[in-house]
């Protein structure tokens, strides 16, 4: 047994430890480049998930079947680039699969004909040795039975004259040659032919392997061919969804105008309702500033019947709020916690004419059922159900009386549910309903409104 020198052990170490660095470098790869993949995927999701809150705000107000037609042409808008980009990579893995499988049929095909031509040099070669070995079994069996047996003696004694017996040796040592030769030559053809065997056995397995992969191939070059297949007709469905969501969308565009004309006139109604508490607020307000000026009018009265008496109690006023509670704009809280804006305060584009309008609140997310709570201690001036109640769905108004010289109201609107009566008194984080999608709206979010002497805020500017 060859034992190996110290410097090609050494080498082998090398050798082994190099390729399981590659390896690990190799394993490692994958699953950095999933967990990249992985982040990308959520990202992805996230800024899917925020353009589609943002499509849903701004179709607030449109009617629900509408608004889910356009929001259906515009997730087959953005599905349609993605597909494409997913169709040329399945064609890319359909065409890297059909050269795996022209190359892999091409070395299978050699794998056979070399595996045919040496089954054709064994048989062959067998043939020859069985007509080599029929050859020495017949030399055995005449030199057994002593036929053309002739000992040097012989030769010597039968032989006439020098000349004779030079002949006659010459012919039997030739006979001996052409024996060994033959002997030679069979055992020659027969490792020739054990070589080929071998080498047959070789290329068999070859073939089964190779086979194995022609069969993967096809399954790789099906799945890839399904999967391009798949993407192709997804564009296709796509297009025609879309040919024919524009078009109904364009059939329904005088439809569309009477909504936005809907909202607008909501929007002047609650504008309407929200002057005429201002407008008590301020009336209640001037009322106990008259009133106070009455009182402090009697007590100097009093004070200059009562020269001689030691100035007495009854002070003056703060002049604090009326109405529906008191504070400071600051006090104003938000209806949810946390804040998260789905579409703010402001004028905004509608999607289907591109016309603006004016969105007077702002919306938050809040999942369905959510508790809201009031934004600052008041008075309930409002709770309207969803029926007859335009694009708003179930809605609750609070004032909040005078605060700081100023009046202010907020709105509370789509709510499912009521947790409070009109006429109520509520503090600042009592809950007086829950989030819902009532209304012209696509899902369930908070849309919260202040007013402020009659006019809207934004809410996000005191937070």
């Amino acid at each position: 047994m060859r034992r190996s020198s110290p410097r090609r052990t050494s080498a082998a170490h090398r050798a082994t430890a190099a390729v399981a660095a590659v390896l690990a470098l190799t394993l490692l790869t994958p699953v950095v480049a999933q967990a990249d993949d992985r982040d990308d995927l959520v990202e992805q999701q996230r800024q899917a998930e925020r353009r589609q809150a943002e499509l849903e705000s701004s179709l607030e107000g449109v009617d629900a079947e509408l608004a889910e037609t356009y929001l259906r042409l515009e997730n087959a808008r953005e599905r349609l680039p993605q597909a494409e980009a997913e169709l040329a990579e399945a064609e890319e893995q359909l065409a890297a699969a059909q050269r795996r499988q022209e190359q892999v049929a091409g070395r299978l095909e050699l794998a056979e004909a070399e595996a045919a031509s040496l089954e054709e040099e064994i048989a062959t070669a067998n043939r020859e040795i069985s007509r080599t070995e029929t050859a020495m079994g017949e030399l055995a069996r005449s030199t057994y039975r002593g036929d053309n047996a002739a000992s040097t003696l012989d030769v010597v004694l039968d032989a006439s004259s020098t000349e004779d017996f030079l002949e006659s040796y010459s012919v039997t040592t030739s006979a001996v040659r052409s024996q060994t030769r033959v002997l030679d030559e069979l055992e020659e053809a027969t490792a020739v032919t054990r070589n080929q065997q071998q080498r047959q056995a070789a290329v068999q397995d070859r073939i089964n392997e190779l086979k194995a992969e022609a069969d993967a191939a096809v399954v790789q070059a099906n799945n890839a061919r399904d999967a391009a297949a798949e993407r192709k007709a997804e564009i296709e469905q796509i297009q025609a969804d879309m040919e024919q969501l524009s078009t109904e969308l364009e059939e329904r565009q005088s439809e569309y105008q009477d909504q936005l004309a809907e909202v607008e006139q909501d929007q002047e109604q609650i504008a309407s309702e929200i002057a005429r508490i201002d407008e008590e607020n301020r009336r209640r307000e001037e009322a106990r500033r008259r009133a106070e000026e009455r009182r402090q009018q009697q007590l100097q009265q009093q004070q200059q019947q009562q020269q001689s008496a030691p100035s007495g109690g009854g002070g003056s006023s703060s002049g604090g709020s009326s109405g529906g509670g008191g504070g400071s704009s600051s006090s104003i809280a938000p209806p949810v916690s946390p804040l998260y804006v789905t579409s703010p305060y402001g004028y905004r584009v509608y999607p289907i004419t591109g016309g603006w309008f004016m969105h007077n609140g702002v919306d938050l997310r809040s999942s369905c059922g959510e508790a809201q709570g009031a934004a600052a201690s008041g008075t309930v001036s409002a709770v309207r159900g969803a029926y007859g109640n335009g694009t708003h769905g179930n809605q609750v108004m609070i004032n909040h009386g005078m605060i700081n010289g100023s009046s202010w109201v907020t709105v509370y609107n789509h709510l499912s549910g009521f947790a409070v009566s009109e006429g109520q008194t509520v503090t600042q984080g009592q809950t007086i309903g829950y989030t819902g999608a009532t209304g012209a709206v696509t899902g369930c979010h908070v849309h919260f409104e202040v007013w402020k002497n009659g006019s809207t805020i934004d809410p996000m500017t005191l937070w």
